[in-house]
């Protein structure tokens, strides 16, 4: 497992629980190299739901992710069902597995619409571009991985910078060889690095991971780089918040918010 795997996963084939896949080198960290960022188990779960349940025609318009524990950068499975199909939505869930265990490490559930025209409101186009944003290596205590798979152009801030960020994010990888990221999939892959980007605590004292992650799309994003902006909120007892606004250069794409448990450092 090295730095030269060209995707995220590697697609091992169809099992009891699902279809199993390998994470890469690229899916670790910021806290361990032995488990996984969750960006990317984020969007193999997104991947399940379209390939798998939301029928033709749809789009996720909202998907809440759950961590029940820590990913492996290993074996997992991830299977996907309907539980409620109807003529204007439909309710999806996905799990995804820990192979050598068989625990549940991650589940989501997602809605989606049809995907039709509609109105623009209160849309807001960005006033920075990627091309205008710095590369910024981040600093000792964030484990690389995640990290180095992501092409950063920072605006505000910097990863392991105390305060609000603003950055643009275009992942290098898919998340299977010869496979492009789809629109959902390409937020997924970048939306959970909200908490880290607005990161308020020094990541070699303080543990601040998120428990979820919940997505709300307004529209597919247009291109490869998306904008995010994020801000953390902690206030004193052992939890906070991120909350992130995902744009692409037409708009905004998404707003997603992460719940974060907020402990001291031990190891």
């Amino acid at each position: 497992m090295t730095s030269a795997a060209p995707s995220y996963y590697e697609f091992l084939g169809a099992g009891e629980h699902g279809d199993r896949f390998a994470g890469t080198w690229h899916t670790g960290g910021p806290w361990s190299a032995e488990h996984q960022h969750g960006g990317p188990p984020s969007a193999l779960l997104g991947r399940a739901l379209e390939a798998a349940v939301v029928p033709g025609g749809f789009v996720v318009s909202r998907m809440t992710i759950d961590l029940l524990g820590a990913v492996p950068v290993g074996e997992v499975a991830v299977s996907a069902r309907m539980l409620r199909s109807g003529r204007a939505v439909h309710l999806a869930e996905a799990t995804l597995a820990d192979v050598a265990t068989g625990r549940p490490a991650a589940q989501a559930r997602a809605w989606a619409v049809p995907d039709g025209p509609g109105p623009v409101v209160n849309d807001s186009v960005p006033t920075s571009r990627p091309d205008q944003g710095k590369a910024v290596p981040p600093p000792p205590g964030w484990v690389r991985g995640y990290i180095d798979s992501i092409d950063w152009r920072w605006i505000v801030g910097a990863v392991g910078e105390a305060g609000p960020g603003l950055v643009w994010m275009r992942p290098h990888l898919p998340l299977l060889e010869g496979e492009a990221l789809s629109p959902l999939q390409r937020i997924l892959v970048c939306v959970d690095s909200g908490s880290g980007i607005s990161a308020e605590l020094d990541i070699r004292e303080w543990d601040f991971r998120n428990t979820d992650l919940t997505v709300h799309i307004v529209r597919p994003p247009d291109g490869e780089w998306l904008c995010v902006d994020a801000l953390t909120t902690i206030a004193g007892v052992g939890m906070g918040a991120c909350r992130t606004t995902v744009s692409d250069h037409r708009g905004i794409v998404a707003f997603s918010a992460q719940s974060l448990l907020v402990r001291p450092r031990t190891g």
